[in-house]
């Protein structure tokens, strides 16, 4: 089931305040919304950039048996 919008902006607000602080959190958004900016490009060029699959997937393997 997928959770509705209001919900959804509450955690993601949650997630950065806790992360960030809300300054930087606010600060964040408002780069996000003024800077042309795709996420899949950015993802697929910087997020996993110096990982190997085989790395990404023994990480993903701990991360689920840590978490479930």
């Amino acid at each position: 089931m997928m959770t509705n919008s209001k919900v959804l902006l509450s955690k993601g607000m949650d997630c950065l305040s806790d992360t960030l602080g809300l300054v930087e959190a606010e600060r964040f958004i408002s780069l996000i919304k003024s800077e042309p900016f795709d996420y899949t490009e950015w993802r697929r060029d910087n997020l996993w950039n110096n990982i190997s699959v085989e790395q990404l997937s023994k990480e993903a393997g701990e991360y689920r048996r840590l978490n479930g």
